[in-house]
């Protein structure tokens, strides 16, 4: 009888999770970081992740949420997938592969008094770990690519806005001024917001704007349409 060939000794792939959480401040995106506590690279602010928990993680976004969820305390509303980066270079400790997430939240969600918590702007990232930094620019592409045609923004807002908000979100998002007859037939073709009855906000130089919120049915979804939003 043929005895069974024994199988090499690998050692395990190190399996993570990483989330690029992106908000507005000042009108420019930035991007959430944290300190890292442990090695490699104690101290250096990174993308907030962790291990994969094969007996609590039903799937890798379960992962993501949780990994979002236990480092920052925030529950986001919207988070997709990006890409999975792996390689035996990727990590000082070994093989490792991580499925990476990203979400839009409004900054007052943020929990800023959180002292291992940093916000660096998209555009000037400080010196970060294993692939961050690249990971972070293909987010940013991602997310300005999307907005062309989606309500994706809308999650950078808070529960009430009002379409000259929102259309300044938009542009902020951009880069780029947007129409304004343009954008809000783009909007109503989204069909992602209701109006709050009897709710307007007053501006000193402006009518009384009517006041939205998002529709349920996109609170975890995206509205798209056929043609830019700019177009």
């Amino acid at each position: 009888m043929a005895s069974k060939p024994v199988e090499p000794d690998y050692p395990p792939v190190i399996c993570t999770v990483d989330v690029v959480l992106l908000t507005l401040k000042d009108q420019a995106l930035h991007v959430v970081l944290l300190k890292r506590q442990n090695e490699p690279f104690a101290g250096m602010p990174a993308l907030p992740g962790g291990y994969v928990h094969s007996q609590e993680d039903k799937t890798a976004w379960d992962a993501a949420a949780r990994v979002l969820r236990d480092k920052t305390g925030i529950i986001s509303p919207y988070l997709e997938q990006l890409a999975t980066y792996s390689g035996a270079d990727r990590d000082p400790r070994g093989w490792s592969v991580s499925i990476v997430y990203y979400a839009l939240i409004p900054l007052e969600v943020l929990p800023l008094d959180n002292k291992g918590l940093l916000l660096a702007p998209v555009n000037r990232l400080p010196r970060m770990p294993f692939d961050h930094k690249g990971i972070v620019d293909v987010a940013v592409s991602r997310v300005r690519s999307k907005s062309q045609y989606s309500s994706l923004p809308i999650y950078l807002c808070g529960e009430r806005v009002t379409l000259p908000q929102l259309q300044a979100v938009y542009e902020a998002v951009l880069g780029e001024p947007i129409n304004k007859v343009s954008f809000r037939r783009k909007i109503d073709e989204l069909g992602m917001l209701e109006p709050i009855e009897g709710e307007l906000e007053t501006g000193a130089a402006h009518r009384p704007a009517q006041v939205y919120r998002l529709r349920a049915a996109y609170k975890r979804a995206l509205s798209l349409v056929q043609r830019g939003i700019n177009s």
